[in-house]
């Protein structure tokens, strides 16, 4: 019984997975703090667009593009 309890407090995989996790969620983290204001832009872009479109003045081309 010992032993298996020693063996399993040695066993590091499971820790080793959190701080992968934990790591991938801080990167995450300070992406979209450094990207929102970026990502805010490109967002009010397409949705600018998209309203151009559904209101018929996206001024979009009914001619296929050339290629």
């Amino acid at each position: 019984m010992n032993a298996q309890i020693r063996k399993f407090f040695k066993e590091e995989d499971g820790v080793t997975a959190l701080e992968y996790g934990l790591l991938a969620a801080v990167i995450a983290g300070i992406i979209i703090l450094f990207a929102r204001d970026g990502l805010t832009e490109v967002f009010n872009a397409v949705l600018t667009k998209i309203k151009a479109v559904v209101s018929g003045t996206g001024g979009g081309s009914t001619t296929p593009p050339a290629g």
